[in-house]
């Protein structure tokens, strides 16, 4: 009973807060509703930012594969804090210097408005299939199994996830749709500092119960005995072969980082570009610390449950339920809730603002007033958060949370991070480039990872069959090496739809260059630390990999 007491005291607590902090602000504009009124300082960017991302698809999905693959898995962590280096280096200041509310909305100046649409749409299309439902399962995994529901509400594991997730996405509507992205972000700051404190708990709790009390006692204890799971490089077998940092894990970085809607909304919201940076690269130096609470807890359960939970995915969950103190798991559990809402709240704001400026302004009312945008993009809001509670449950028989958050998320980030990318380093590559490598490469994803791959990898195996080979480790490999990797494909195929694109713009360039034009709507002013703070970023990170090869 006190874990719920905590759980709703600490909920309750943040959201008064946010509604006292922004009573006060005019959500009835596009600019206040969608960008916090340009008003975010570093702050506030940089909790929003790390809280953005850091929800239960990141730690209970990555202490998952943790769990199963150990700490080469921290590439998905420790790589985006270049990321986020490189975004606040040179895409930010583009961005804020074109005064952009939307990454379409560059390639609507760049290209044309088909092409803003059509990336639009991409956008909205893995929002709704991918990204919502995921946030949304792994949040009801982790609340469900915390406060173990099932016992509790006298239901089956499936029933209590269907529950979770209703109750998650009802409320997380509510605060997104109609609160816009300053509620948002101010509750995710409030969240982001729980969240930290409460993350890097566990794992101390974890070794405490594992040295008897005693952190260091229980960390050489973890390291003596599992040293397998402390290895930074992943070889073939493991969900990220190190090579692949070279290949396509550096572009799903940046996708995500910097281009993706649901992230760099909280940057274009800043007041400048120096507040921008600074966050950025606050958000970025916390972040090389995201393996102490998304991949260290994985591998302490490991060590405590023997590897014998029924899924991966299961662990972080089991974790705090065995190590921390009932009121603490209740405290946790709101901050981890806290977490999941902002997640949630974060793709559904920016689902809604990319629906109201560029699909419902642009096609369906070009006269309508920035209040009725704001209105029709909230009702649209409402619809897709529907569509993904009803998606969210089926991801159960998907496999690997994580595992399969990224391949499919790559479907449409590789090519929409294609089509900036040469949207700002060309001049003259003309719009038919920009929609042929978005329709080519989502399209040849598909067939990739959908036909090819399940063909070449059941081949093998059934080769390997004939020829005897049972052992199951042996029967991994085989599988590994049937086909590429996805981020090997992904890397692939980014090259490819540069050379479709720069041929076609040599064939058929634009008849004049394109010149981006600086809208006075910020200062764009750099912060006169960000390269000397960049680069000692990128140096931390490659000490860690070095120190853990």
């Amino acid at each position: 009973m006190i874990q719920v007491l905590t759980f709703l005291g600490f909920t309750l607590l943040v959201a008064v807060i946010s509604y006292f902090a922004t009573r006060k602000t005019e959500e009835s504009t596009s600019d206040s509703y969608f960008l916090g009124g340009r008003s975010l300082t570093a702050g506030v960017i940089a909790g929003s930012l790390l809280l953005t991302n850091l929800s239960t698809e990141q730690i209970v999905g990555l202490n998952g594969a943790s769990y199963e693959s150990g700490l080469s898995v921290m590439v998905w962590e420790t790589l985006a804090a270049i990321a986020m280096v490189v975004t606040a280096m040179f895409l930010l200041p583009r961005y804020l210097k074109g005064g952009l509310t939307t990454v379409p909305g560059f390639l609507a100046k760049r290209f044309d408005t088909t092409t803003k649409t059509l990336t639009s749409v991409l956008f909205l299309s893995g929002y709704v299939v991918v990204l919502l439902p995921v946030i949304l399962y792994s949040g009801s995994l982790a609340i469900s199994g915390m406060f173990n529901v099932p016992e509790l509400l006298g239901v089956t594991q499936t029933q209590s996830i269907w529950i979770c997730v209703w109750g998650i996405g009802i409320i997380g509507s509510i605060y997104a749709v109609f609160g816009g992205l300053k509620a948002v972000a101010i509750s995710d700051s409030i969240n982001a500092i729980g969240l930290l404190i409460g993350g890097i708990l566990i794992p101390i709790f974890g070794l405490m119960m594992i040295g008897d009390g005693n952190v260091l006692d229980g960390l050489n204890i973890i390291t003596t005995e599992n040293p397998e799971k402390f290895k930074s490089m992943g070889g073939a077998t493991d969900p990220v072969p190190f090579y692949t940092i070279f290949t396509g894990m550096m572009l799903v970085q940046l996708f995500y980082w910097g281009t993706n809607q649901q992230i760099i909304q909280r940057a274009l919201g800043a007041k400048n570009l120096k507040e921008g940076q600074k966050g950025l690269l606050l958000a970025s130096f916390i972040k090389i610390l995201g393996p102490i609470i998304v991949v260290l807890p994985g591998i302490i359960a490991f060590h405590l449950f023997q590897g014998n939970l029924e899924s991966a995915d299961s662990a972080y969950p089991a974790l705090v339920r065995k190590v921390l103190p009932s009121a603490w798991v209740g405290f946790f559990a709101a901050v981890l809730f806290g977490a999941i809402l902002s997640s949630f709240n974060s793709v559904l704001n920016s689902s809604v603002t990319l629906f109201g400026i560029d699909v419902y302004k642009e096609h369906i009312n070009k006269e309508a007033d920035e209040k009725t945008v704001v209105k029709y993009g909230k009702i649209f809001g409402i619809f897709l958060a529907i569509a993904a509670m009803f998606i969210a449950p089926l991801i159960a028989n998907a496999g690997s949370l994580f595992d399969y958050l990224q391949e499919i998320n790559g479907i449409y980030s590789i090519p929409i991070l294609t089509i900036i990318v040469v949207g700002y380093l060309t001049k003259r590559v003309p719009a038919i480039a920009a929609k042929i490598g978005l329709v080519s490469g989502c399209l040849l994803y598909i067939i990739s990872q959908f036909f090819m791959q399940p063909y070449f990898v059941n081949s093998a195996l059934a080769t390997a069959s004939a020829n005897g080979i049972t052992d199951a480790a042996e029967l991994t490999l085989v599988e590994a090496q049937a086909y590429p990797h996805f981020l090997d494909v992904m890397a692939i195929l980014f090259a490819l739809n540069i050379i479709i694109m720069l041929l076609i713009g040599k064939i058929k360039p634009r008849e004049t260059d394109f010149v981006q034009e600086y809208t006075q709507q910020v200062d764009i002013k750099p912060w006169k630390y960000v390269k000397f703070a960049g680069l000692g970023i990128c140096i931390i990170v490659i000490g860690v990999y070095v120190y853990f090869a």
